[in-house]
């Protein structure tokens, strides 16, 4: 009988895969706390969340009751003219929590479609004010997607190369790298001196997809005064960093001006449902408040404001504000710290860095690359130990569900030593 992954091979087309040179996957059966367990038996902690998205661990029991019960209550609803308990209560809930200066929140499916959501509004905005400001800014290499638009926004890239001429154009401020902070700040005011930005939007000090780069509070602070200095939008991209991800609940909660429009999703949920949410400020929402039709944001998906998502994304607040959670993301970002300081002079280390529950270290090979040809290398090597990681290029990370132990954590570290000593003695090698 073929197995799962056999099957697999023959019908499903992977994302960011290359087909070819990957032609199976490792089949997975069951999700159990930070393990995913294969076809075979074989346990993998789950180092990156599954893509950034499991906050609370696989199969989260308090989920998996709370989605059961609203099944068999409303399982989906048109969500024009029309409304339910769990989109409300999650909206208000989140209001509580998110920025302040939020007031209204938008349903959508996914990170993505999020963004999409945030580009129309701000865009429309000014539209719909009357006034000329159709420039959108980013930084470089940032990632906010793969729609369209959110490509659009996104650094040109392999991510992005077969589109490029067909992407609206987007001017970028160079990344804040240390020592170049005051020159990223520089350009994005040049920029907003023009009158033309329509908005700024940006992935608040941690660029995930270009490398978990990192910058600091401090210089978001200045591109948000800028922004609001020269009345152009703040697009907060809280994709991947809200939820606990970087200490706080939100990113933006490090600095105290505040973005207009705010993107959540992968944790959202928890990771067990897709959803996407742009918040915005009440003055973006009373441009659209009108008589006029045209004026109108047309802009909705089939499964907006799902039931049973918003169910879940209640259920993961639950557990996000509960005391323990923010006990366990203070117990990983101090592990992180302790063991970047205990390997920070590693020869082969170019870079480590760390942003609460976030670590990443950049490994010497002469060019940082998402196409790194040590890439393959370090992701056999880490599957070999039973880890999930997705190194980008040359550059690995953790950033694991919060129910993850010091245990598990000491685990993924000692590997990370050992695979340290096995580059070291390969580059040693007189036959290197």
């Amino acid at each position: 009988m073929a197995t799962i992954r056999q099957r697999d091979s023959k019908v499903i087309w992977h994302p960011y895969t290359p087909m070819k040179i990957w032609p199976e996957a490792i089949a997975i059966v069951k999700g159990e706390g930070v393990y995913l367990i294969d076809e075979d038996g074989n346990r993998y902690i789950d180092a990156i969340s599954s893509w950034w998205v499991t906050l609370h661990g696989h199969s989260h029991p308090y989920i998996a009751e709370k989605v059961s019960k609203q099944l068999t209550v409303l399982e989906h609803c048109i969500f024009a003219g029309f409304t339910h308990e769990p989109a409300v209560t999650l909206a208000e809930r989140l209001l509580d929590i998110l920025p302040q200066g939020m007031s209204k929140i938008f349903y959508s499916d996914n990170g993505s479609t999020a963004v999409e959501v945030a580009i129309k509004m701000s865009l429309q905005y000014w539209n719909n004010k009357g006034i000329k400001k159709k420039k959108l800014v980013a930084l470089e290499n940032a990632y906010h997607g793969d729609t369209f638009g959110a490509m659009a926004v996104s650094g040109r890239s392999v991510f992005t190369e077969a589109f490029t001429d067909l992407l609206f154009d987007v001017s970028f401020v160079p990344f804040p790298s240390k020592g170049n902070e005051q020159q990223s700040i520089d350009a994005l005011e040049t920029l907003l001196k023009t009158g033309k930005v329509a908005a700024f939007i940006v992935e608040p000090l941690v660029q995930g997809s270009a490398g978990m780069m990192m910058y600091s509070p401090d210089t978001l602070e200045q591109y948000f005064q800028l922004c609001k200095k020269y009345d152009a939008l703040i697009i907060d991209d809280e994709v991947m960093t809200g939820f606990g991800r970087t200490g706080p609940l939100f990113a933006c909660d490090h600095i105290s001006t505040q973005p207009d429009i705010v993107c959540l999703s992968k944790g959202l949920t928890g990771g067990s449902m897709p959803l996407g949410i742009t918040a915005c400020a009440q003055h973006i929402f009373d441009a659209f408040y009108d008589d006029d039709r045209m004026k109108t944001l047309y802009h909705g998906h089939s499964f907006t404001a799902n039931p049973i998502m918003c169910t879940a994304a209640l259920a993961s607040l639950d557990l996000v504000l509960d005391d323990a959670c923010t006990k366990s993301r203070d117990q990983i970002a101090e592990a992180h710290k302790t063991f970047a300081a205990g390997i920070h002079d590693h020869p082969l280390i170019g870079d480590i860095r760390q942003t609460g529950t976030i670590i990443a270290i950049e490994l010497k090979t002469g060019i940082t690359s998402y196409h790194n040809n040590l890439r393959d290398e370090l992701y056999r090597f880490f599957l070999g130990k039973r880890i999930v990681m997705r190194p980008l290029g040359n550059i690995i990370y953790i950033l694991p569900p919060y129910c993850i132990t010091i245990a598990e954590l000491e685990y993924i570290y000692g590997c990370i030593k050992e695979l340290l000593y096995e580059l070291q003695a390969k580059q040693a090698s007189p036959t290197h």
